[in-house]
């Protein structure tokens, strides 16, 4: 049992390695072409089984926004260094007809928007909001460093487990079940919570780069926020509330433009 504990260390620390602007140290030793592999093929299933948008202006409309975000997002990785972080990437950007107020981001470049969206987001300002905190998800290796995570909560698992072995099995299920949540609550929701958060910072230095109105996010999230529909508590959410994000974009702003400036 102890050298799976020791692998896992080792592996923690040997796959350590850091999101641009904001720093952060993160896990992330999925092989990258072994991600790009799956994301492309999961992206064509998922086109495959929707409806794309028929409406030609909408869809190049989404597309500009999405090439005029990454192009100045890569250029600014190439003019520090970090162009490993596209690798093998292929932008690709995507209108779904669903009612859905979503759009997301697999790694490699994938981005879907859902039409429904699309009125919330309002203006070219707004759908850059949305645009560029999902290609800060592809950029931020967030799909990987979630892979990452999962594995490891899986390996823990077993090391407790076997470490129970000699237990009865109502105290090994108790056992299990309370690590379960634990590792849920607080390990697996609080990553996702911060994938968020993260995704909304980059966001804004990604728009700075790009040009667009920074002062239209928070105002796109009041919007999202005057949709209505239920939330379960931060807690236990997956993402920050509204008015968690509305408070960190207000406080990022300035330090988005002020970057932008020095580029």
């Amino acid at each position: 049992m102890k050298y799976i504990i020791y692998a896992l260390l080792f592996l923690g620390i040997a796959a350590c390695t850091s999101v641009p602007i904001t720093g952060r140290k993160q896990l992330t030793f999925i092989p990258n072409d072994q991600i790009l592999s799956l994301s492309k093929q999961s992206y064509r299933d998922v086109l495959k089984d929707s409806k794309l948008s028929t409406n030609e202006l909408q869809v190049q409309r989404l597309r500009k926004i999405g090439n005029r975000i990454s192009s100045a997002v890569e250029q600014y990785l190439k003019s520090v260094g970090r162009e490993d972080l596209i690798k093998g990437y292929v932008w690709e950007f995507n209108l779904i007809e669903s009612d859905q107020l979503n759009a997301w981001a697999m790694p490699g470049g994938k981005v879907a928007f859902y039409t429904g969206i699309l009125p919330v987001c309002k203006n070219d300002d707004g759908i850059a909001v949305v645009m560029s905190h999902e290609i800060a998800h592809a950029i931020a290796q967030h799909g990987n460093e979630r892979m990452s995570q999962q594995q490891i909560q899986q390996g823990s698992a077993l090391v407790l487990d076997a470490a129970m072995m000699n237990k009865s099995p109502e105290t090994r299920a108790l056992a299990m079940t309370a690590f379960g949540l634990g590792s849920q609550v607080g390990i697996m929701l609080p990553y996702s919570r911060k994938h968020e958060s993260e995704a909304d910072e980059l966001g804004l230095y990604f728009m700075a780069l790009a040009g667009y109105n920074l002062q239209e996010a928070p105002k796109f999230w009041e919007r999202m926020a005057a949709t209505g529909g239920g939330a379960p508590p931060e807690l236990l959410s997956t993402h920050p509330s509204h008015s968690t994000r509305i408070k960190n974009m207000e406080k990022n702003i300035p330090k988005a433009e002020a970057f932008a400036k020095k580029q």
